[in-house]
């Protein structure tokens, strides 16, 4: 699939179903990132102001003693979101406080990148370096709401294997199969 480019970067030809299948799949990521209330993704020269009003705003929740979120109730987002310190809950809900919402932003960027360089129709696909990263950083978002949703677990195969051909999760899980070859792909590109 991704072959290296001289670059750095990493080109990939897809055919029309396979974008319109990876945009199908990347939009619900970004919806579920993108929860009301969430600050939208700031322009690269606001960026220092955002980091401004961010400091400010913990500043004076910490002053007025806000409680520290807590890790979603989503499956998918506590994956995308995890705790930083499981055997303490304080500590994860104050690294939390102070992360979460950098942490929603970088992967709603990573899979609007992707989206920005995936052609509707399909076609070539030429990757700098670093869109090819956020890309690499999508695809496994990606994978990962698509693995909680499935319940896929160390035994992919055997899962797959122990449904009946007519059950409509042998395609789902197909395309859990079709989206971990996608990335192992652009992974081998990377490396060479």
């Amino acid at each position: 699939m991704f072959r290296s480019t001289k670059d750095g970067g990493a080109s990939v030809w897809l055919s029309a179903g396979e974008a319109t299948l990876l945009r199908s799949l990347v939009v619900p990521v970004l919806d579920l990132l993108g929860e009301p209330g969430e600050p939208a993704r700031a322009s690269a020269g606001a960026a220092d102001e955002l980091d401004k009003i961010l400091a400010e705003a913990a500043e004076a929740a910490e002053k007025a003693g806000a409680e520290a979120p807590r890790i979603p109730d989503d499956p998918v987002l506590a994956r995308l979101l995890p705790d930083a310190y499981e055997d303490d809950p304080a500590a994860a809900g104050e690294f939390r406080k102070y992360t979460e919402s950098s942490l929603r932003e970088s992967k709603k960027y990573f899979a609007q990148t992707l989206l920005d360089t995936l052609p509707p129709s399909g076609g070539r696909i030429r990757l700098t370096g670093d869109q090819a990263r956020d890309w690499l950083r999508a695809l496994n978002d990606v994978r990962l709401m698509f693995g909680v949703r499935l319940e896929v677990t160390e035994d992919f195969e055997e899962q797959l294997a122990s449904l009946a051909p007519e059950d409509p999760k042998v395609a789902a899980f197909e395309v859990y199969g079709w989206l971990g070859a996608v990335q192992e792909s652009l992974v081998r590109a990377l490396a060479r």
